[in-house]
């Protein structure tokens, strides 16, 4: 089933996935006149194929703004159903054309969360997924994966590890962004130093209720991209996006040049396709991906599900 769904979807990723080792072929007269060069250079490319070097956050806003792009950025619960699905998920999204992947780790009181994303985090500490168990997933599956993959997690979790070890413990799992939505920006000088040490991009959020002044701060200081939060309260899909955002997007934009991406409440094609059509830089898709996996009556058909609705995301996109 994992191998069909992946199959699908195959074209895509084959696309980004030439486009990373092409330098690396040598041309054609090279090899014909060196048969040892010739199979030195296949070595190389075949070593290429085995592991793709994967683009930072930073990196992959830089190509698709090469490209007239905009990021898709699926949100998914580590754990829900299980973690096997979670890893079978995590490349489904990447071969249909993701652009990053937030994973988020479940905690006990998600408090910027949705009943949707809540439910999801109760599931799977009660099934009993680990932080521990969430890393050795992520260190067999990312390498399979074309693009960056960003954690998204309370700060309870991290404190409990030491700021020190997360970061790092992260950044050897693959990991290459993290989100902590939990942290005024006057408390995030120790996340920010160590997420620098360990190349980890920490992305910082700003509301429609920032005050002007802040929400410049939070620009300055996020790495990655700016998180813009399209609606006041918690995670969870909507009927329709607030004009308003198109505004808020003016007012980061005149601040910045780092893109901008925007989250809760985008659930549909219509609204993906909206919110790009007003100049963010990426939308950010959640509860609605965990809603798939969630209520689905079986993992194959949870996947079959994301992979269906992914695909319809993607298209809405330029």
């Amino acid at each position: 089933m994992a191998i069909a769904l992946k199959t699908t979807c195959f074209v895509q990723q084959q696309k980004r996935f030439r486009n990373q080792v092409s330098l690396l072929r040598p041309p054609p007269t090279a090899l014909s006149k060196s048969p040892t060069f010739s199979i030195r250079a296949s070595s190389i490319v075949m070593t290429s194929l085995a592991t793709p070097k994967t683009l930072s956050i930073s990196e992959t806003f830089t190509r698709l703004r090469q490209q007239n792009k905009v990021a898709l950025i699926p949100y998914i619960t580590a754990g829900d159903p299980d973690l096997s699905t979670t890893a079978e998920a995590l490349k489904v999204l990447d071969a249909c054309g993701s652009d990053i992947i937030e994973l988020g780790i479940p905690y006990s009181d998600p408090l910027a969360d949705g009943p949707v994303i809540q439910a999801a985090a109760t599931r799977a500490l009660a099934s009993g997924t680990k932080f521990d168990a969430i890393l050795s997933m992520l260190r067999n599956v990312v390498p399979e994966l074309s693009c960056p993959v960003s954690l998204f997690s309370y700060y309870n979790p991290i404190l409990k590890r030491g700021v020190q070890r997360f970061m790092s413990t992260v950044r050897d799992a693959g990991v290459h962004g993290l989100v902590v939505p939990d942290v005024p920006l006057e408390e995030t000088d120790e996340l920010r130093k160590e997420a620098l040490k360990n190349n980890i991009e920490l992305v910082l959020l700003t509301t429609p209720t920032t005050p002007p002044e802040r929400m410049k701060a939070i620009v300055k200081a996020s790495e990655g991209f700016v998180y813009l939060v399209s609606s006041v309260g918690v995670t969870g899909a909507r009927e329709s996006v607030s004009a308003r955002v198109q505004m808020l997007l003016e007012d980061i934009k005149a601040e910045t040049n780092k893109p901008v991406a925007v989250g809760f409440g985008i659930s549909t094609p219509e609204h993906v396709e909206q919110v790009a059509s007003w100049g963010a830089d990426g939308v950010i898709v959640g509860s609605a991906m965990v809603k798939l996996l969630g209520e689905a009556k079986s993992p194959e058909e949870g996947l079959k599900k994301l992979e269906t609705f992914t695909k319809s995301l993607k298209s809405g996109l330029p």
